[in-house]
């Protein structure tokens, strides 16, 4: 078969090789989101009430402040993790994707970075 048939023009342009570490990584984010959201969930009901002061004290503890800001990295990473496979299908101008990966990285960076930020400032007593 040479290069004048379908099977000749597509030898050798086989896998990138990058696409199954992405993928491994969305599906532990996602566990991981399962994980530390169903935490989540279950430590606020476990509260008598949802008032500013409960809340504080219960985010001034280490686990829940640690618990928290391992959920807001894995959301961020998940996220921009499976928008990065959206654009990267449906993009197909390479300056156009260029700006929106960057765009869409400089958003999930930056919200991560507030939440944590918050968290964090909540947790030393601010």
């Amino acid at each position: 078969m040479g290069n004048g048939t379908s099977v000749g023009r597509v030898r050798g342009l086989g896998s990138a090789h990058s696409g199954a570490h992405h993928w491994l990584v969305q599906r532990f984010t996602a566990i991981g989101n399962l994980v530390l959201t169903s935490w989540f969930a279950v430590s606020l009901l476990g509260l008598p009430n949802f008032s500013y002061v409960t809340l504080r004290d219960w985010l001034v503890s280490p686990v829940s402040a640690t618990g928290l800001c391992l959920l807001i990295i894995s959301v961020f990473w998940h996220a921009r993790l499976g928008l990065q496979v959206v654009v990267e299908d449906y993009v197909h101008e390479h300056g156009a994707k260029f700006a929106a990966i960057a765009a869409l990285n400089l958003a999930a960076f930056g919200g991560a970075g507030f939440g944590l930020f918050s968290v964090i400032r909540l947790a030393l007593g601010a």
